[in-house]
């Protein structure tokens, strides 16, 4: 029944094409054209008469009845065939008509079945799915999303059969071949299903990872089933441990027992988790859904704390789980997806009992070892209550804190956490504010350290930034922190100089940040120039090259606070990094002041620091020397200094350069420019070196770019 309707569909949809074809070729406005279109419908219609229809009844033609009057053969060969063409045409039109209004009806049942689908009707969804087919056979996202209901519906078959239609509407259909692969994994026909995940990425390599996600799945799913498998044998053969698993675990069911009597249970059952097969024992013997069902150690977990029997339960379940998780990706699956799994386990890091929190927390650790169990921490955990908690854990000692900031910088590697964490800022705001406000004596630093190295990393997303920086609170803490670290830049430099590179990163985007909070963070980092550490003293001019811009009055500050003297002496001693922010610093001062222009001017010699620096590799360092020493060449004499220097060669370079910026091509251009005003004899060399021809070329391409 189903080739049936397959040729039937694909024979009307070629007719259909060819019909249309042949109106088109009609109303051409090319004779020969015209004609060869009447003539092949005119063949079309001849063949139709004498054309079986594959087993199907077909009334023949009584000529004797609806054969028109007869007239001259010339003139009714001539009528018939305009009468064909204009019921070729209506027909067309109806039928077009009619495919409109059933799309329409196709995409109501479809949004339909959707919203079935979503609260978790899924055969209310397969129904209106069925009826948007019946409207229109070849809209392949029926197809596709009726699959996916018989797939939550465990009616794998009809999935699958679904596929096969969606591929027959369009042979490149991805979400075919995607839910292709997922019934066939459920069917356990594993080789198959990794075919499918594999043919989307033929089709399409930019779903590359996703597809190394759902081989992963096929992969830790067939091995799962080894493990079963294997299992099974063990428990065959009457190995005395297999039994004891299965024992323990029938005893361990048993309802209302003394919270002791479990945790007895539970500790034995923990030693016997030495091995893979008695960890897949422990699964295949419901070993989860026995503790997760477990009203008395359900009831231990919520009132732990009151009661020493009720703890001991707590810590023998959490050490249970480490043990059955360990190195079993199913089992791990099975932990995060029980009842309450997602808000219990984040709840623990908060517990009053030390061993609570510490066997959570080591738990929590153990499944982020791996990226299976990364993601699975990232897909079923309540993330704020998490965050929340990890946070928490830095007022604990060296080593919890240690630990709970590790398990942090695990999970924010990851995208799927990033992303989470952009979409959710606001609710872990306050968190990440109260962790700020740590009073670094009383913390363990290294930890602190590392959590704020965290929110840097986490910063450099465009969006966390923003969010960040608008944030007044976030702002001032950050302040805070400042202060508190230099009052003792011997025990808190690490932390100091984590912190400056969280702030460099806020600042990256001035009009995000408020001109006071700048202020203040630019009087911090003037202060921090005094400092005899080379990276504090570093982030330091880094932070002030993107604060500065805010303010006029900081730059006035700034040169009262001898910033200039200071970044010269940076470009003559400091590193790449460095230049790179004494530079930028030095051209936002003497774009703004003059007498910043006059202080280079007194400490830079015929400027051999900044001709230098023309030359870097690094485009921004030399695109910023370029703008410096335009803006030093407005000093009285300044340009004289430069003669008999190859100057105008060095700036003619990067002007007519292929520099990616093209404000390095535009600095060093005006800077030319100011040059030859200042100095005329300079003027003249550009000519010779074609200069003038050079610079008019660099303006066309500025300009259209």
């Amino acid at each position: 029944m189903a080739d049936q309707q397959e040729k039937d569909l694909q024979k009307f949809l070629k007719n259909v094409d060819e019909i249309t074809t042949l109106i088109q070729e009609m109303n051409s406005d090319d004779p020969e054209v015209q004609e060869a279109a009447v003539l092949k419908t005119e063949e079309r219609l001849l063949g139709a008469e004498g054309e079986p229809e594959d087993g199907r009844c077909r009334t023949p033609w009584d000529k004797t009845v609806i054969s028109p009057p007869q007239a001259p053969a010339e003139e009714a060969d001539e009528m018939s065939s305009e009468a064909f063409l204009m019921s070729v045409e209506k027909d067309a039109k109806e039928r077009a008509r009619r495919r409109q209004e059933n799309q329409v009806a196709a995409d109501a049942l479809k949004e339909k079945g959707n919203a079935a689908f979503v609260r978790g009707d899924y055969e209310v969804a397969v129904r209106c799915y069925s009826e948007g087919l019946e409207k229109l056979r070849d809209m392949k996202v029926l197809y596709t999303n009726r699959a996916q209901a018989y797939i939550k519906l465990q009616d794998y078959q009809k999935a699958l059969v679904d596929c096969d239609w969606a591929l027959k509407c369009d042979e490149k259909c991805t979400k075919a071949y995607f839910h292709m692969g997922k019934a066939h994994l459920a069917l356990k026909n594993y080789s198959v299903s990794r075919e499918c995940f594999q043919k989307m990425l033929e089709i399409n390599p930019q779903l590359q990872k996703r597809v190394k996600d759902y081989l992963n799945q096929v992969d830790l799913r067939e091995k799962a089933d080894l493990q079963e498998e294997e299992a099974r044998k063990w428990l065959d053969s009457g190995k005395d441990t297999a039994m004891t698993t299965k024992n323990l675990l029938e005893t361990l069911a048993k309802p209302y027992q003394n919270p002791l009597f479990y945790a007895g249970g539970i500790e034995i059952l923990t030693e016997m988790m030495r091995d893979g097969t008695e960890r897949t024992l422990f699964r295949t013997h419901n070993g989860f859904s026995i503790i997760w069902g477990n009203e008395v150690i359900r009831r231990c977990f919520a009132t732990a704390g009151e009661d020493a029997a009720e703890e001991t339960v707590c810590e023998s379940v959490l050490r249970l789980w480490q043990a059955a998780c360990s190195g079993n990706e199913e089992n791990q699956r099975l932990l995060l997806t029980g009842p309450d799994a997602g808000e219990l386990l984040p709840s623990l890091l908060a517990s009053g009992v030390l061993t609570i929190r510490q066997q959570s927390l080591a738990l929590l650790l153990q499944l982020a070892q791996t990226e299976h169990g990364r993601g699975l921490l990232i897909s079923h955990l309540d993330l704020t209550r998490l965050v929340e908690g990890l946070l928490l854990s830095l007022q604990l000692s060296d080593k919890e804190a240690k630990s709970a900031v590790e398990l942090l910088t695990d999970l924010a590697q990851e995208e799927r956490f990033q992303a989470w964490f952009q979409a959710n800022l606001p609710g872990v705001l306050p968190a990440l504010v109260g962790v700020l406000r740590r009073d670094p004596k009383v913390t363990s630093t290294s930890a602190l350290s590392q959590c704020i190295a965290v929110l840097g990393n986490l910063s450099a997303e465009a969006a966390t930034r923003s969010q960040l920086a608008r944030s007044e609170e976030f702002g001032d803490a950050c302040l805070g922190l400042m202060a508190r670290c230099e009052e003792d830049l011997g025990v808190f430099r690490e932390l100091l100089y984590t912190l400056l590179g969280l702030v460099m990163n806020l600042c990256l985007q001035p009009t995000l940040v408020s001109e006071v909070w700048a202020t203040k963070v630019s009087r911090r980092c003037l202060s921090l120039l005094n400092s005899q550490d080379g990276g504090i003293l570093t982030r330091a001019a880094g932070v002030l090259s993107r604060t500065l811009p805010s303010s006029l009055k900081m730059v006035e500050e700034a040169l009262s606070a001898g910033v200039v003297k200071k970044m010269v002496k940076f470009l003559k001693t400091g590193g790449q990094t460095a230049s790179r922010y004494a530079m930028k610093t030095l051209a936002i001062c003497t774009n703004s002041c003059h007498e910043a222009r006059e202080e280079v001017t007194r400490l830079d010699k015929r400027f051999s620091v900044l001709m230098a620096l023309l030359s870097s590799e690094d485009e921004v360092v030399a695109g910023n020397a370029a703008l410096c020493l335009g803006n030093c060449m407005e000093v009285p004499r300044a340009a004289a200094s430069l003669l008999g220097t190859d100057v105008v060669q060095l700036l003619l370079k990067l002007a007519g350069g292929d520099a990616r910026e093209t404000a390095v091509q535009l600095n060093a251009g005006i800077a030319l420019g100011k040059l030859c005003t200042a100095e005329p004899r300079f003027a003249a060399q550009l000519r010779e070196l074609h200069g003038i021809e050079i610079l008019g070329s660099t303006v066309k391409h500025i300009g259209g770019s």
